[in-house]
């Protein structure tokens, strides 16, 4: 074949060829964007770091890994109570979600200065509320005394909330009390007559009009 033929041909091929147009199919069922709430909207994070969490099974009698993830200390902005709350890593589920209270103590796990221990009466996971025995690993002992550092602040903080809003509320029913009591005050005494009396004051009015 000549080259001219060759050329011809190639011509052809490239006439033949059309530009194909832009296709946008739109789609069956349009999904609209859902926010997924955390519950942890109205809180600010005052401590974030990394660990490992165990809980005791006190039926076996052994400690059992529940999750590594991150530990955090949330502050509620309004009510000023901290709370626990760890989330495993990629699934996020919660393993350990509870207030820290006054009676809450770490204490350090036997034989690791990086490891610390302690007693939940009301951990909060699932919409479960069960008693646990927490032991938390961190990467080092520095970073376990910060947790510790922060893990008291918190019991502290508590500490002063609930004290606080004992006081508000005492303070509060006083005030309703002495208002109730202004009240019933300047209320007139309402005296009722005997029946005997009634009798006699109708009897005299009805002469009256007669």
């Amino acid at each position: 074949m000549s080259d001219t033929e060759n050329k011809v041909t190639a011509t052809e091929a490239q006439e033949d060829v059309v530009d194909s147009p832009d296709i946008h199919f739109e789609p069956i069922v349009k999904l609209q964007d859902v926010v997924v709430k955390t519950h942890e909207e109205d809180e600010d994070s005052i401590f974030k770091m990394r660990a490992k969490l165990f809980r005791f099974d006190f039926d076996a009698k052994e400690w059992k890994e529940r999750g590594t993830g991150d530990v955090k200390l949330l502050k509620h902005k309004e009510t000023k109570k901290v709370r626990l709350l760890m989330r495993r890593d990629k699934t996020l589920k919660v393993c350990a979600n509870h207030y820290i209270t006054e009676d809450m103590v770490l204490s350090p796990n036997v034989g690791s200065d990086r490891s610390w221990v302690w007693n939940v009466a009301a951990d909060l996971v699932e919409d479960e509320v069960e008693r646990q025995l927490f032991a938390i690993r961190f990467g080092n002992s520095e970073n376990a005394n910060k947790f510790k550092d922060a893990f008291e602040e918190a019991r502290e903080n508590n500490k002063k909330s609930v004290s606080s809003s004992k006081s508000e509320g005492a303070s509060k029913n006083e005030a309703e009390n002495k208002e109730e009591a202004e009240k019933g005050d300047s209320e007139e005494p309402r005296v009722e007559k005997p029946k005997a009396e009634e009798k006699a004051d109708e009897k005299k009015e009805a002469e009256e009009k007669d």
